[in-house]
């Protein structure tokens, strides 16, 4: 039953997506509105396809259907409730299956929010290549030639029992959390991406794309920024290596489409306030999306060593393939529009608004480029010359570090500069209360014993960074009330603020870590950082599905923490789960080692002592209020993020109004998002 219901709706959201491609072009030959506005019902279609699909699958995983191959290699009669249900996305088919449910929602959004002009080409064409993409990801699950077929058929011996879940991914309860804000994320780029084709198609490449896509942009970004935070929180809680990023491939596979996202935030400001920046803007979120396709194949394809990796299947060549696809087509049709694409103006000084703003979009651009080769560099070596190397953490440490600290400077003084053209005196003004600032915090910092000069130096740029967002902010709200921090502005500023604090506690963490082991009998003591441990004794639990081992661990005589070692029944594997004592200033990680045969054994305990990393949650969880506050709607949007001078709309926003939005006569019909 679940099976027939599931494929139903594969089929249902696969029809629905070649019918809207098929209506849509359609109507667009013939413009015809009647054929356009059906697509809104195909977008219905292909929510209720995916909607059904999910609910057959959730269905077999909560009754433990083994008659589907999915449930038999992933699901188990002793996972617990919860990570039963997460366990629809804890392999292939269910992510993929998860993606395709995720796209469906934003589809519909999209037909919804622009339902009164879904005859407009631009709307249409959008939605033209939204179905396209949907089209993809439901064929990738159509058995028996798709290569991701959620509900292909098991016939389980009697009194089979799956093997669950990977053990890692039963551990924590952000499990249940973080892979489906990744995907918000990843597949909300899809959006603004459409949008980019659209304007290319049909030639109306003034700055009324933007401005409809912006707020989606911003929505995306905020659902990557809390994956990212929450999947740190998650490895720094389960893997018990005392640390929340390793520059694992799938970790920068994340990381990625955020740089090159918020390189396009910034950077979008350009072009609608000056018009410069076009091929840069559309390259910029047509690469996004592209490495949202190319996360997705090096996640799931089984083609690196990850501990996020946690399948090999042979979709590999369709992702590859569509990833190939869409930067063609990108770069095709961006050669295409080249005479169209030209800047109506130029930057008048490096010292200004949109200079700082480019030489911004450069850092990042590098920084992803830096990454992306760090990452795939491997795999090419591996291809070409069938030789297996790796790419550590130093050459990662050593490029973030510097682009940082060049980025933290930047966010400092940009959002000061005027447009056009700065002059020392203004700049005097609005950056020396900043500047005493990061003295302040600086030598602070070494008062209480700092002495590295990357952290130092990051300190001063951070303090820089927050000085300045806090000005900003501070005159708004003296200008304009609370309700100053509503808009892209200064919700801009809040997440600022959220870098900076990331960054501190970044660098705080990762240069004066501490860390030790200890052999500990029943009643022994230990002293490391200022802390004494005492090993209390051995507790033994049998839960449903491992049996844990805990030691009592009392730190400086008061609560006690228990770190563990699991020992999971289907699969016979040993998983570790630290225990963490979180304070304003200090996080103390302990694990277990060797597991006690005995109670009354030794234990071999490692202890990880490292400053503010309760920070770095702090300071995400500002990141993701900012976006936030920035894609809140307002009755008037403002370009000009400098609430030391009266705002003026810009010439897009005045352009939204009515104006020729298009380059060298042509006019482009801008709508504004809400």
């Amino acid at each position: 039953m679940n099976r027939l219901v599931g494929d139903l709706g594969v089929i249902l959201g696969l029809s629905g997506s070649i019918a809207g491609i098929v209506a849509l072009a359609t109507g667009l030959r013939r413009r015809d509105a009647r054929l356009l506005r059906s697509a809104r019902i195909y977008a219905g279609v292909v929510l209720a396809g995916s909607v059904l699909a999910i609910i057959a699958m959730e269905r077999a995983l909560i009754t433990r259907d083994f008659t589907v191959a999915y449930v038999a290699d992933n699901g188990s009669s002793t996972t617990p409730a919860l990570f039963n249900v997460a366990t629809l996305w804890a392999s292939l088919e269910g992510s993929i299956l998860l993606w395709a449910l995720v796209l469906a929602g934003y589809i519909m959004a999209v037909t919804w929010k622009f339902r009164a002009r879904i005859t407009d080409p631009m709307v249409a064409w959008a939605l033209l290549v939204m179905f396209a993409v949907a089209v993809f990801f439901f064929g990738m699950m159509a058995g028996p030639i798709g290569p991701a077929d959620p509900f292909v058929a098991f016939d389980p011996p009697v009194g089979y029992d799956g093997p669950g879940p990977n053990p890692l991914l039963q551990e924590h309860i952000l499990m249940a959390v973080h892979p489906p804000m990744l995907y918000l994320g990843y597949v909300g780029f899809t959006v603004p991406f459409a949008f980019a084709i659209a304007a290319l198609i049909t030639g109306r490449l003034g700055e009324g794309w933007l401005l409809e896509t912006r707020r989606w942009t911003l929505i995306a970004w905020g659902f990557l920024t809390a994956g990212i935070i929450l999947g740190a929180w998650w490895a720094y809680e389960v893997l018990g290596w005392g640390g929340y990023w390793g520059w694992d491939p799938v970790e920068n596979a994340s990381f990625l489409p955020w740089l090159t996202a918020t390189a396009y935030l910034h950077s979008v400001m350009v072009q609608e306030r000056r018009g410069l920046l076009r091929v840069w803007n559309l390259a910029l979120i047509c690469a996004t999306f592209s490495l949202t396709i190319l996360g997705t194949f090096l996640t799931r394809s089984g083609v690196i060593a990850s501990v996020h990796a946690f399948t090999e299947s042979g979709i590999g060549p369709a992702f590859l393939a569509f990833f190939t696809l869409t930067v063609v087509v990108t770069v095709g049709l961006i050669g295409w529009r080249g005479d169209l694409l030209r800047s109506t103006g130029r930057i008048d000084s490096p010292v200004s608004r949109e200079g700082s703003l480019l030489v911004n979009n450069l850092l990042f651009a590098g920084f992803a480029f830096m990454v992306l080769l760090g990452t795939v560099f491997p795999l090419v070596v591996e291809a070409l010359q069938n030789e297996q190397i790796s790419v550590g953490r130093p050459y990662f440490d050593t490029m973030s570090t510097a682009v940082g600290l060049a980025l933290l400077l930047l966010m400092a003084v940009a959002p000061m500069l005027p447009w056009r053209r700065a002059s020392g005196e203004v700049m005097a003004t609005r950056l020396i209360g900043p500047a005493w600032f990061a003295a302040g915090v600086t030598v602070a910092a070494v008062l209480l014993g700092e002495r590295g000069l990357a952290p130092l130096l990051a300190y001063a740029m951070g303090a820089f960074a927050g000085g300045a967002a806090a000005r900003q902010l501070w005159l708004t709200i003296r200008r304009q009330g609370w309700r100053g921090l509503l808009g892209r502005s200064s919700g801009g500023m809040v997440v600022h603020i959220g870098v900076v604090i990331v960054a501190i506690a970044i660098a705080a963490s990762g240069s004066n870590v501490q860390q030790a082991e200890f052999t500990l009998e029943e009643g022994d003591s230990a002293t490391f950082a200022g802390h004494t441990f005492t090993f209390e004794g051995i507790r033994i639990e049998e839960l449903s599905n491992r049996l844990m081992v805990q030691a009592d661990i009392r730190i400086d005589g008061g609560p006690v923490y228990s770190p563990a070692v699991n020992q999971f029944f289907n699969t016979g594997r040993q998983i570790g789960t630290p225990s963490v004592r979180s304070t304003a200033t200090e996080d103390l990680s302990l694990s277990l080692l060797v597991v006690p045969e005995q109670a009354d054994d030794p234990v071999v305990l490692r202890v990880t002592a490292q400053p503010l990393i309760v920070w770095l949650w702090i300071g995400g969880t500002i990141m993701v209020f900012g976006a936030v506050l920035a894609a809140w709607p307002r009755r008037r949007d403002r370009s000009d993020p400098s609430p030391d001078r009266k705002s003026r709309p810009s010439a897009s926003e005045s352009d939204a109004k009515g104006r020729n939005l298009g380059s060298g006569g042509d006019r482009d019909a801008a709508v504004v998002d809400g």
